[in-house]
């Protein structure tokens, strides 16, 4: 690479983070940064668990976010010194370095101006995610169990936190559904792109005939409810069922009827969870997905009355999602970006960043369009 282009690289690198640092708002976040350390220090802090909590985690967060912007800007810094070191002592060596830098610069500064478009009202929660089998028999069920490996792979990576609430086996193989949490800032913003239809194209391994099967498995992304989301739920709107835990289960797990299903009446949406030992643990947690399915619901229902004073007749952007080809050949292909890699083994294995990455870029996009 010549030198005048690496420069011309920096220059750009450095005007990317220039923005970014705008739009987040560095003076912001130092001054919410200090009004938390002083919340953390306060003596009563833990005589409210569930405040104590959220005031950590959003330390936390700020905490990280200031480390890493501050962290780019000193290493686009310091990549500029060294190209002006290496360009006056002719020294490749030293130039090499700032290559190799410059590349990893790139990567990451993408990755923060990604977040910087997740500007959602629910974009900075946790993400609940739900994974059902659809089409496609027991292939889907297997399907719906690679997707299950694929997110929380993801989220291994990351090193974020998972909370499965609930999992439904499938007699054969694999499962008919799982719900579980993303613990993580900004889970549901970066997720909420995965919703949708996807579908698998391979050679069946359950098939003894060893003919392609096409299977389908559906995503659902939704955001996780906080204390101030005010969704009551009256007593008399719901129904609560026990019954016994089924499927892998330790000391307690599958010999009591602490498995918890609620429906609730008036919208007819079922939730249960049946991961935790105890049946008050399990109810907490089934009211949580069923709060945040409502909160969900209550979100759709306001975009589609605004969607519908704009004349936009509303979006399906999420029901067109991703095709995994094993067989003819090999690739996953995302149907509304174009992005695709050759690798789909990587991508069971939780290598999905570039595919989140181009979908949400793809929808600040689409969402700019309409405006």
């Amino acid at each position: 690479m010549a030198a005048q282009d690496l420069s011309e690289e920096l220059k750009a690198l450095d005007t990317t983070l220039a923005s970014v640092e705008t739009v987040l708002d560095l003076d912001r976040l130092r001054k919410e940064l200090a009004d938390l350390n002083d919340a953390a220090a306060a003596p009563d802090l833990w005589d409210d668990q569930e405040k104590a909590q959220a005031v950590t985690s959003r330390l936390s967060f700020v905490q990280g976010e200031l480390n890493r912007v501050e962290g780019l800007r000193r290493r686009v810094d310091d990549a500029g010194v060294l190209l002006e070191l290496a360009d006056a002592e002719a020294d490749a060596g030293v130039r090499d370095e700032v290559v190799a830098e410059v590349a990893s610069l790139q990567k990451a500064i993408d990755e923060l101006e990604v977040r910087t478009l997740l500007s959602g009202e629910y974009d900075q929660r946790h993400a609940l995610m739900t994974i059902r089998a659809e089409a496609g028999g027991v292939d889907a069920a297997d399907f719906a169990e690679q997707l299950m490996r694929m997110y929380l792979r993801w989220a291994e990576r990351h090193h974020y936190g998972v909370e499965v609430y609930d999992t439904s086996y499938a007699e054969e193989a694999g499962i008919k559904s799982v719900t579980f949490a993303i613990q993580a800032p900004y889970a549901y913003g970066t997720l909420s792109v995965e919703q949708g239809t996807h579908r698998l194209v391979r050679i069946s391994p359950f098939d003894n005939q060893g003919r392609r099967q096409t299977s389908f498995a559906g995503v659902e992304v939704l955001p996780v409810v906080e204390q101030d989301d005010h969704v009551e739920i009256p007593e008399n709107e719901i129904r609560v069922d026990v019954f016994r835990s089924s499927g892998p289960g330790g000391q307690s797990v599958n010999t009591t009827d602490s498995a918890v299903r609620i429906t609730h009446l008036p919208t007819g949406i079922v939730v249960s969870c049946q991961n935790e030992k105890s049946q008050i643990q399990n109810r907490a947690a089934a009211m949580r997905v069923l709060q945040s399915r409502l909160l969900e619901q209550r979100r759709r229902e306001q975009k589609a009355e605004m969607d519908a004073l704009k004349g936009d007749g509303g979006n399906s952007w999420g029901n067109q999602m991703r095709s995994y080809v094993i067989h003819p050949y090999q690739m996953v292909k995302d149907l509304r970006t174009e992005y695709e890699v050759g690798n789909p083994q990587g991508v069971f294995d939780g290598d999905i960043d570039g595919f989140i990455e181009a979908g949400i870029r793809w929808r600040k996009q689409t969402e700019t369009s309409r405006a």
